[in-house]
């Protein structure tokens, strides 16, 4: 009877499977907890190669499996560490394959902290360590830019007030405006690939980044990594005016200047025309003061000398170091004068840029100077031709006075005998010889009829 019983009671049994099971508890977990924040430890990071987190969120008595989707990740701006405590949303689900349950997580943030400004520090670590923010490689900014680029929103009221500032301060500077979003997806790429696209130019001396002022989310852009990598490559010196003056961003650490606004980073590229007529006034009136003190210290120098009972006593050495002094005086005021006449050139030349750039105008002054160069140069041929013309006439002059024909002109004549010898006395000759005489113009032959040696 009882094999009746237990057959009876497997035939009314009905068993599930595991999938089934599985199934059911996914169902009631998902239906019970579709949306809830948890607390919790990171614990087991897991970066996996299709982009997905893979974590544990741990506290002192239990522990939770966690996965966090790339779609889902991407959206969150820091980067999750062993160890950090945060707070994760999500939804509860279970892994048939494994019949564990998790956590989906759609979002996380740190506790204690910002999800942004952890990802900001984090950030600032990694570049600081990289060497992105050294000083040495730092440039400084040109004295006198001709060009500047402005990467910014062309809506803003930070590009008028650039504009403005500029026009007040100099008028002579060029602006290039790159527009480009300053806020929002996509936004960093933009500012990237601005600051690419303008280091292919050679016409731009400064760049301007920057934007108004806003809350850490309004101007995330500039925290972004691909923008400070692109402001680490430029070629082109960058200030970060990003902002207001309480604000920092990671372009700030990495820009060659910051400006605490974008005004400020107008202020600095702009010099304005008359400080900069200070400034050579002022290095004018020092190269005056110096010269003269040099003078002095000469002229003190020397009587020092003077003072000398040694040098007293020889008078012609006191002479020439009067003379050398009175050479060094004379010296010194030409240097003086000639970098005064060079410092008011270059003035000149530096106020003439600022006014304008005109290149008709630099055309004359080139052919005014080509003209006073080949004035000079006819003026040097003319004096080398007649000094060389009378050295030749010097010298003719010489070689006449010095010729023999000079003294056959006088009425005398040279006398050869028979053998090409120079006949000089009467006693040399016997009546009979035939002798060859050189006249000023021509010669004869003749022959000796007497001979009369002098008594």
């Amino acid at each position: 009877m009882a094999p009746t019983i237990l057959a009876k009671v497997a035939a009314e049994r009905h068993a599930l499977t595991i999938s089934e099971l599985t199934y059911r508890i996914k169902d009631l977990l998902e239906g019970e907890f579709p949306d809830l924040w948890v607390r919790g430890e990171i614990s087991n990071f897991k970066h996996h190669s299709s982009g997905h987190w893979y974590f544990t969120l741990k506290d002192a008595h239990a522990q939770l499996s966690c996965v966090c989707f790339r779609l889902q990740n991407r959206l969150i701006r820091f980067r999750p560490e062993d160890g950090l405590e945060v707070y994760a949303r999500g939804r509860l689900s279970v892994y048939e394959k494994r019949g564990e349950y998790r956590l989906l997580v759609d979002y996380m943030e740190p506790v204690g902290v910002g999800s942004l400004q952890l990802a900001f520090e984090q950030l600032k670590a990694r570049l600081a360590a990289e060497g992105l923010f050294d000083p040495e490689r730092k440039r400084s900014l040109p004295l006198m830019p001709r060009k500047i680029g402005v990467i910014t929103s062309p809506t803003g009221a930070v590009i008028r007030d650039i504009l403005r500032i500029l026009k007040r301060r100099n008028r002579g500077i060029d602006v290039l405006i790159f527009p480009v979003r300053v806020q929002g997806d996509g936004a960093a790429e933009e500012i990237a690939e601005a600051i690419r696209i303008l280091n292919r130019r050679d016409d731009l001396d400064v760049l301007i980044v920057g934007r108004g002022g806003g809350s850490i989310e309004d101007l995330w852009a500039f925290n972004e990594e691909v923008v400070a990598r692109a402001i680490f490559h430029s070629r082109i010196p960058i200030i970060s005016a990003v902002g207001h003056e309480t604000d920092f961003t990671i372009a700030d650490f990495v820009a060659d200047v910051r400006a605490p606004t974008p005004s400020a980073a107008a202020e600095m590229v702009a010099a304005r025309r008359d400080e900069l007529i200070e400034r050579f006034a002022a290095l004018e009136l020092r190269l005056v003061k110096a010269t003269r003190y040099l003078i002095v210290r000469r002229r003190e120098r020397l009587s020092q000398l003077q003072a000398r009972p040694g040098l007293m006593r020889a008078r012609n050495l006191v002479h020439q170091a009067l003379q050398r002094a009175d050479d060094l005086d004379y010296r010194l005021q030409i240097a003086m004068t000639k970098r005064l006449r060079a410092a008011r050139e270059r003035f000149a030349a530096l106020s003439l840029r600022l006014t304008a750039q005109r290149p008709s105008r630099r055309l004359a002054e080139t052919r005014g100077r080509l003209a006073v160069l080949q004035n000079r140069l006819s003026a040097t041929m003319r004096e080398r031709i007649q000094t060389a013309r009378r050295h030749l006439s010097s010298a003719v002059g010489k070689l006449e006075a010095l010729s023999p024909l000079a003294v056959l002109s006088r009425g005398y004549a040279i006398v050869w005998n028979e053998r090409g010898g120079i006949v000089r006395e009467a006693a040399d000759v016997s009546v009979g010889d035939r002798l060859r005489v050189r006249l000023f113009k021509g010669q004869v032959n003749v022959r000796t009829e007497e001979v009369r040696p002098d008594e």
